[in-house]
């Protein structure tokens, strides 16, 4: 443990608990940001996270139909906060928090919050960033990412404009660092054409967002609207993946250190599968796509495997022009979790899928298993021009965030 004349300190593990300070929390990552000159490197994070819940109560104002906004306003407890009113996610299976060992991830805030200027979530964010040296962030909701499994359809209409518009209006305003990729109530392809129409051009939104958890399959034609008006827009489409016990397949683990490694890869593989072996890269050759907290070992082995089945059954996909793995190359994907305990095959991976220039750092702080940007600055097989293209130079192609002098720090 070591002290500082600021304050912040790397604390003991007894010494955590749900308020303790980010910045405390965080003091080995903003150590290990200083020593390697981080200050100096564009960083952008492209998967944060914020815990929508603990302002459900103003979230749910904005929901449009006035019967559904009275349900959802009908759980506020006596203290005038609501705990997620028809909102589909189950606490009771929640183990994110490792038995309340990481404390920190668990939703409900309880560090002091001193500025009433802007929103407290602006507020743990700047203090994120500013700790792990980051310039800009892509912010997602957290409790949401199951909403695809709604048993009810029009409850995610409802809900995702509900966020949507008090995300843009009263989250976004408070900091132009912070951004997100709105999310589209996949569920129906009108609401997210809609969704398209009126978010594309509001301050802060960088891209839209497809919470990959759910039984939808991707290129039914009445998405195809869906993607040529984003492709309009010039702004990047994302699969945000996330964690299931619910599904047939994940029902059969019972641990869920088995149902986080599965989970968060299996849905965005039947995703990209359908994506590239449906065409919609031939399609829509100027969206780009994004596949976001997934990790990255699974993506030589979908190159792999499906480059296997198209040369021997290439008729079944008469829309593409090259191997399937030519297209996944041109994706992009986002590096956490990142699987890094083994060198030699990640260096491989990082090959396999054009790190350099399809690679984007993201934290997915403030969740338990978060990555620093020391996870892409450390490794000894990149050089200082991947690093820093990793780091912030990918993404600001793609959203265009930093001025010409922040891209020139990036990379050249």
């Amino acid at each position: 443990m070591s002290d500082r004349t600021d304050g912040i300190r790397e604390l003991e593990i007894k010494e955590f608990d749900r308020a303790t300070s980010t910045a405390n929390v965080l003091a080995r990552a903003e150590r290990q940001k200083r020593e390697r000159g981080l200050d100096d490197v564009l960083v952008i994070d492209v998967d944060a996270h914020h815990f929508e819940n603990t302002s459900w109560a103003r979230v749910i104002e904005y929901i449009e139909d006035p019967v559904m906004r009275h349900l959802a306003q009908s759980f506020e407890r006596p203290d005038g906060t609501n705990p997620g009113g028809l909102l589909n996610a189950q606490p009771g299976l929640n183990f994110q928090n490792v038995a309340g060992r990481i404390q920190h991830s668990g939703g409900f805030r309880y560090e002091a919050v001193d500025d009433k200027t802007v929103h407290p979530d602006i507020v743990m964010a700047r203090r994120s960033m500013d700790a792990l040296g980051i310039d800009y962030q892509v912010m997602f909701p957290t409790p949401m990412l199951q909403l695809g499994l709604h048993p009810n359809p029009q409850m995610e209409v409802e809900l995702a404009f509900a966020y949507n518009r008090w995300l843009t209006e009263e989250i976004l305003t408070g900091d132009n660092r912070v951004t997100t990729m709105i999310y589209l109530p996949f569920c129906d392809a009108d609401a997210s054409l809609k969704t398209v129409e009126e978010f594309a051009d509001k301050p802060g939104v960088v891209g839209f967002n497809i919470t990959s958890v759910r039984h939808k399959p991707i290129h039914h034609n009445q998405y195809m609207k869906v993607y040529a008006a984003i492709q309009e827009t010039g702004l990047p489409l994302g699969f945000h993946a996330g964690p299931t016990w619910h599904d047939e397949w994940t029902s059969q683990i019972d641990r869920f250190i088995g149902v986080h490694a599965i989970s968060f890869v299996l849905c965005n593989m039947v995703h990209l599968t359908n994506w590239v072996l449906e065409g919609l890269c031939e399609r829509f050759p100027d969206l780009p796509v994004i596949w976001i907290e997934s990790g990255i070992a699974w993506v030589p082995f979908m190159m792999q495997r499906l480059d296997s089945e198209y040369f021997m059954r290439s008729s079944e996909a008469p829309l593409l022009k090259r191997p399937p793995s030519d297209y996944i190359r041109e994706m992009y994907f986002t590096c956490q979790p990142m699987e890094a305990h083994d060198q030699r095959l990640l260096q491989a991976t990082f090959e396999a899928i054009n790190a350099e220039t399809q690679l984007l750092y993201a934290s997915d702080w403030p969740h338990w298993d978060f990555d620093s940007p020391s996870v892409i600055w450390d490794l000894p097989f990149l050089d200082d021009r991947a690093k820093r293209n990793i780091l912030g130079g990918n993404a600001n192609r793609l959203f265009g965030l930093a001025p010409e002098a922040g891209v020139r720090i990036a990379a050249e």
